[in-house]
Order: structure tokens, then C-alpha cells, then sequence
């Protein structure tokens, strides 16, 4: 746009437009990271439940033939 003297000015709407789009932008962005990062998290967790579930069944499954070597002659 121009003021009447040929000089090109932006327009102030726009200008605020263009930086609240920026930082939608950048908090979408922001927010995207954090999912990422926890997704992550919940994946060690879900590997670390599955060594403790594997675990405790190991534990049992160990009893178990003890308990049978026990009883056979």
C-alpha cells in the first residue's frame, strides 16, 4: 500500500496477523515436541513393564520346577 506520497507502508492488521499465525505456528510446533518426547517415555515404560512381567513369570515359572524337582523322587 502507499500513503499518497509513493511510499509503500505495511499494514498494521496484516503485520499482527502474520505474527499471530507465527506464533500458533511455533506452539503447535512446541506441543508437537512434547508428544513426541513423551511418546518416547511411554515407550521405555511399556519395555520396562514387560521386564518386570517377564520377570515375575520367570520367578513363578522357577518356583513351580522346584517345587516339582521337590516332589519327584
Amino acid at each position: 500500500m502507499a500513503d499518497g506520497r509513493g511510499v509503500p507502508f505495511d499494514c498494521a492488521p496484516s503485520l499482527k496477523l502474520e505474527a499471530h499465525e507465527r506464533l500458533a505456528r511455533m506452539q503447535f510446533e512446541a506441543a508437537e515436541r512434547r508428544v513426541d518426547k513423551i511418546e518416547v517415555l511411554m515407550e521405555r515404560l511399556e519395555r520396562r513393564l514387560w521386564l518386570a512381567v517377564y520377570g515375575v513369570v520367570g520367578v513363578i515359572l522357577a518356583q513351580a520346577v522346584q517345587g516339582l524337582m521337590a516332589a519327584a523322587p
